[in-house]
């Protein structure tokens, strides 16, 4: 799949669905921005968190974080935050839409997912102090079945699909960021 065949399809299907929001209650909203370049091919852009963060230490994720009060709307948090952890401007960013609202359970989050096409060349500059490393991941290896490593856990008395992406040099994609990514998947593939 191209980059430009991804960009009509994320936004086509994103367009033509009513998303699930996850509205009040005592959790903290926070906004992600799920980024598509061009690297011969579409890539997803992925943070590595650093080890003396204060929540999801070392964990691969995608760019964002908490909303701010001045912020307009999810969209903006996330690119505000995007901007501020790998330097990536939100003028450079087409949004495409936004995925699901997901929730996680040890931290007590709300996460808002915006899909959007970086349209120019970055310079990713990782802040250092919440953001070790830019990671970015072909499209294609995270859309091959291949690829999607799903385990059962027990929580709560329930049992639970987790979903798993193991990347080179020893990173995983799991927990809320996988559950975004496996949702986004099933959303193009019209699930």
């Amino acid at each position: 799949m191209t980059t430009v065949e991804l960009v009509a399809l994320t936004r086509g299907r994103l367009a033509g669905r009513e998303r699930r929001m996850v509205v009040g209650g005592p959790l903290v909203k926070a906004a992600v921005l799920v980024p598509i370049v061009e690297r011969g091919g579409p890539a997803l852009v992925f943070t590595k968190r650093t080890d003396h963060v204060g929540s999801h230490r070392g964990q691969i994720s995608f760019p964002g974080g908490r909303v701010d009060p001045t912020d307009a709307g999810f969209l903006e948090a996330a690119l505000r935050e995007t901007e501020e952890e790998i330097g990536l401007p939100g003028t450079t960013v087409e949004p495409l839409g936004a995925l699901d609202d997901t929730e996680t359970v040890a931290t007590q989050f709300i996460i808002t997912p915006w899909v959007g096409l970086v349209r120019e060349p970055v310079a990713w500059k990782p802040d250092g102090h919440e953001i070790e490393r830019v990671i970015e991941v072909p499209f294609a290896r995270l859309a091959d079945p291949a690829a999607l490593r799903v385990e059962h856990r027990e929580r709560a008395g329930a049992r639970h699909e987790m979903y798993f992406w193991d990347l080179e040099g020893g990173d995983v994609i799991w927990g809320a960021t996988a559950r975004i990514l496996k949702h986004y998947l099933d959303v193009l593939a019209g699930g």
